[in-house]
């Protein structure tokens, strides 16, 4: 008789959907099957869709009794479980924790994923954070905006994507946007029955992408983001440029993101910062614990050699390399950028008249296209409505930054094919 292959170690994901699909081929190549839990048995379409079934062994759906998932998971006996999107975050704390794994707890859990907690417990530990109230009435957010004056930003207190942002210059405009946000539903599908309102940061903003192992943190890539004012949205993110890891500016975005890794309790796994450097220093907008959304490991990959999906694989299955080099700065092999296309309309998309010239882009590298020629196609917003993202690599930065503006000159109108909706 025969012997029968050895089972492979198992690592389990919770909602690998969007660029977190790309979390179990890399677990995989390492010699791991995967498992897939679901925080709820339905998900966004747009996540669903992005789902690849055929990574894992098999997929298990949390029916809010997390003693009962903890055990179907322990069936598998996984060697680490690690969240997928954001809103795998509190349940990959709670499996994790239960299992007895590399976690980050379940302590600090709903500071990672409340925006105005998160900000709070920053604070608290010392770290600079901006100013902000939490509003279940509009009485109370309009004394507290006729004391802070000038821009403020109003979003939803769970969500991702840049859904629901509204940005504020009078009282008028505040009580729309609490208004529209109140008692809707966010992206993630949180009922929103409180408002977060926020002074409005000036300066330029930053991802700071990272991975840690027992407080450990390595960054794994930085990036400089572009913003334009477009279909009534004032920043609205437009590109990103992939940024060398030394540097002033870099180097203190830096050492006041691991400040808020740490009060936040990150100390295992991806983590995906969003901060603007002010003139009195970073600023925290959010960090998600979670892998980069927007597939950015796809340029970085090509410009550095691995990406976050790498370095945190190292981190839950291979951590003697992980703490080999955690410390050591990533080196740009070549330069990388990044374009969100932004449609002017909603409608049936028939075409993309000037795809050829795009993809004709000396540093043309791919693309993410969300709307095919025959879909629906919406004004773009936020994250959400972006028909495609265009990633650029090349062996120099000059080239990068013309394509870059080269894909904003071409993008408008001209660059769609759009019957209007009736």
């Amino acid at each position: 008789m025969s012997e029968q292959p050895a089972a492979r170690p198992v690592v389990a994901i919770v909602d690998a959907y969007s660029s977190a699909r790309s979390l179990a081929p890399v677990f995989r190549e390492r010699g791991f099957d995967c498992l897939h839990v679901r925080s709820a048995a339905t998900a966004n379409p747009v996540y669903e869709r992005s789902f690849r079934p055929g990574d894992f062994l098999a997929d298990i759906v949390h029916g809010g009794d997390a003693a009962r998932t903890a055990e179907a998971v322990a069936r598998y006996a996984p060697v680490c479980l690690l969240p997928g999107i954001e809103s795998g975050v509190e349940l990959a704390d709670v499996l994790s924790e239960a299992l007895g794994l590399r976690t980050n707890g379940t302590e600090l859990s709903p500071a990672r994923r409340d925006k105005y907690r998160m900000l709070e417990t920053v604070r608290a530990a010392g770290v600079p954070a901006v100013e902000q109230i939490l509003a279940t009435d509009l009485d109370t957010l309009l004394d507290w905006y006729a004391k802070a004056g000038g821009r403020v930003v109003l979003k939803p207190v769970r969500s991702a994507g840049n859904d629901g942002i509204h940005f504020c210059d009078d009282a008028d405009q505040v009580r729309a946007a609490f208004e529209a946000l109140l008692g809707t539903d966010s992206a993630l599908g949180a009922r929103n029955r409180e408002v977060l309102a926020q002074e409005y940061l000036v300066g330029g903003e930053y991802i700071v992408n990272t991975v840690s192992l027992d407080g450990r943190h390595h960054v794994t890539d930085l990036w400089r983001m572009q913003h334009l004012s477009a279909n009534g949205v004032r920043d609205l993110g437009a590109s990103a440029r992939l940024l060398p890891r030394r540097g002033a500016d870099q180097d203190a975005l830096v050492e006041y993101t691991c400040r808020v890794l740490d009060a936040l309790g990150v100390r295992n796994g991806p983590a995906h910062s969003e901060v603007k450097l002010t003139p009195q220093g970073p600023r925290l907008i959010e960090t998600a614990a979670r892998a980069c959304g927007a597939d950015l490991h796809v340029p970085v990959r090509a410009a550095i050699g691995e990406s976050q999906m790498e370095w945190t694989a190292d981190a839950y299955v291979d951590p003697a390399r992980f703490l080999e080099r955690w410390e050591d700065p990533y080196e740009l092999v070549r330069h990388a950028g990044l374009v969100n296309m932004i449609s002017p309309a909603d409608g049936t998309l028939r075409s993309y008249p000037n795809m050829e010239h795009l993809q004709g882009l000396d540093s043309f590298h791919g693309l993410a296209l969300n709307v095919s020629p025959g879909g629906r196609i919406h004004r773009s917003v936020d994250d959400w409505t972006y028909p495609m993202r265009v990633y650029l690599v090349h062996g120099t930065q000059s080239t990068v930054l013309h394509d870059i503006l080269t894909a904003h000159y071409l993008d408008g109108d001209g660059f769609y094919d759009i019957v209007p909706t009736a």
